[in-house]
């Protein structure tokens, strides 16, 4: 928990130009475009079974919920700002520095996941797409590239009926989840894969979603734990491996003129300090493709 605030601290003193802002709380309205009312109520209320909060991986606590309802709302208000929707212009990029729960499905969390604020974030700005643009854009189309070591088996469930929401997963084909869901698109990895396998794996995955999906948003879960000695990771990206990947996720959305808000996702190291030192680079990629998007619009 404590790489959060470590995060925040180093955004703030070294990326002075990123505007940093508190999470919102996602409503119970909001929530319920990816989870069933019944989980939402069990969540609120304290109502989980001992076998659901062992699944999810910690105990319930009115903190707990209020830190999962802004886990979601912080991916809902980057993918706001991201679009740009009710401003005059796409904000171009745009993040939450949690989030990243993937594991959670319609009807229940897992793997330390309790609402996947991908999937509530994805659902939401379509409706407000559409309450905005209707009677002139087509509907919202959104990919979902999630690159945390363990498949978004959540996400992929939520979704796998949803030809609207394109769900791609590059990860560990030994890891969490044993029973993975299929995504629209998954790319299993060895243990041990390397920087060059795994960005070889990663162009060819982004070059099938061009082929099969044209997005208006991407949400980007950009896990660290990738990261050569992650706890819970079995992979072996270096840090510049990690920052390659970035750059190409961030380039083919930019490339393309599409929106991209991203989350944090996981992140398990031996030494926090190194979790942190991946993800202050991707807000440092992130920075300059915001500017990109800033110099396009002036």
């Amino acid at each position: 928990m404590a790489k959060y605030a470590r995060l925040r601290d180093r955004v703030a003193k070294e990326l002075t130009s990123v505007r940093l802002f508190e999470a919102p709380r996602a409503s119970d309205g909001e929530l319920a475009l990816a989870h069933s009312p019944a989980y939402i109520q069990a969540v609120a209320n304290g109502e989980l079974s001992a076998l659901a909060l062992r699944e999810i991986g910690f105990p319930w606590s009115p903190d707990m919920v209020e830190r999962s309802r802004r886990s979601a709302g912080a991916t809902v208000a980057a993918a706001r700002v991201a679009l740009g929707l009710g401003a005059e212009r796409p904000g171009g990029v745009a993040a939450n520095m949690a989030g990243g729960t993937h594991h959670a499905t319609a009807d229940k969390g897992g793997g330390f996941c309790v609402f996947n604020d991908a999937a509530v974030a994805a659902r939401l700005m379509q409706a407000e797409w559409a309450r905005y643009y209707a009677h002139h854009r087509a509907p919202l189309k959104v990919a979902v590239i999630d690159l945390d070591v363990h498949q978004g088996n959540g996400t992929a469930s939520i979704f796998k009926t949803d030809d609207s929401v394109f769900t791609l997963s590059l990860h560990g084909q030994n890891n969490f989840p044993f029973r993975k869901e299929a995504s629209d698109l998954d790319v299993d990895l060895p243990d041990g894969c390397d920087d060059e396998a795994y960005l070889h794996a990663l162009e060819g995955a982004l070059a099938v979603l061009d082929q099969q999906f044209q997005p208006g948003l991407v949400i980007y879960l950009a896990g660290a734990d990738p990261l050569e000695g992650d706890r819970l990771g079995r992979l072996s990206l270096s840090f510049d491996g990690l920052e390659s990947r970035d750059r190409r996720v961030f380039d083919w959305a930019w490339q393309r003129r599409v929106p991209l808000a991203f989350a944090m996702a996981g992140g398990y190291g031996v030494n926090i300090e190194e979790t942190v030192q991946v993800q202050i680079n991707t807000y440092r990629v992130a920075l300059q493709y915001w500017e990109s998007w800033q110099r396009l619009q002036r």
